[in-house]
């Protein structure tokens, strides 16, 4: 029943399940991927390079002699890695801050406020930048999870924040506090469950924001180098000239990628923001 149920939902949810199709599309491509072709042809001389797509190299090969094919099957899911890790460190980091500062208000309020307020002023690609090249030694996937992490918490805390506000407020956690319940058991049994919904939609938001910003730093080289992530494909694919040479098959399909990745969040993060919102919410 509960399946039914989900599934009338989820035709009601047009969004959600646009979303949820094309992340399980891309979900797909990376894991069927590793077993109907060899991720080890995405190392550098494993084919002639420069070759246009054939039988033998579907996307063809880039200067460097590596299967575009299998460089994209090996580095989708490094990108969603990388963005899944920097956005729970984010959403985690951010949901702590946001209780403190929303349910206890005073100092503590008023130090995460002004922090996250002079944080959100201050370019967040300049920070990353400065972050990166400060740690640049062979960075590793999850150091540059990381770096992208360092300031992914930022957003999450304020909107956060405001949801605790109006919470706090309410006539059920008056009534936990009047039945004796401590600080503690509000927080996590009152509070948090009823954030689920809300935390939920900020995730998907926080590892969009996460997969941009590791492609931005991964597309001026400050990226893990030896990675074939989506984001230094781009990389290689701007040191070597290829849009001025016309390869076309280097480029194209990890932008294809890349634009179907932020499709599936945009659309997940809508649905999920109409089950969030209780004046968007449709009945099942």
């Amino acid at each position: 029943m509960k399946g039914i149920a989900m599934w009338a939902y989820l035709r009601r949810n047009p969004s959600l399940l646009l979303g949820l199709i094309l992340l399980g599309l891309v979900l797909a491509f990376a894991g069927i991927g590793r077993l109907v072709w060899d991720p080890s042809l995405a190392a550098p001389l494993s084919a002639l390079p420069n070759q246009r797509p054939s039988w033998d190299h579907p996307l063809g090969t880039d200067r460097q002699g590596r299967d575009i094919l299998a460089v994209l099957i090996v580095g989708t899911p490094l990108t969603l890695y990388i963005g899944l890790l920097a956005g729970l460190l984010g959403l985690v980091i951010g949901t702590i801050l946001a209780l403190l500062s929303g349910y206890f208000g005073g100092i503590i309020d008023s130090l995460v406020r002004t922090l996250v307020d002079v944080g959100l002023t201050i370019p967040p690609l300049l920070v990353l930048i400065l972050v990166a090249v400060s740690v640049r030694t062979n960075l590793s996937i999850s150091q540059m999870a990381l770096v992208v992490a360092s300031l992914a918490w930022l957003w999450p805390t304020r909107t956060i924040r405001s949801q605790v506000l109006t919470l706090r407020e309410r006539a059920w956690v008056q009534i936990a506090r009047l039945s004796g319940a401590n600080h503690f058991q509000i927080l996590f049994f009152e509070i948090v469950p009823n954030l689920f919904p809300y935390l939920t939609a900020t995730f998907v938001g926080a590892v969009a924001s996460a997969i941009l910003a590791s492609i931005g730093l991964e597309v001026i080289g400050l990226g893990p180098i030896e990675a074939n992530t989506l984001g230094m494909t781009i990389y290689w694919v701007s040191y070597y000239a290829a849009l001025l040479h016309g390869m076309w098959w280097w480029f194209l399909p990890p932008i294809a990628i890349i634009i179907l990745i932020f499709v599936a969040l945009f659309a997940i993060s809508a649905g999920l923001d109409e089950f969030a919102n209780p004046r968007r919410r449709r009945a099942v």
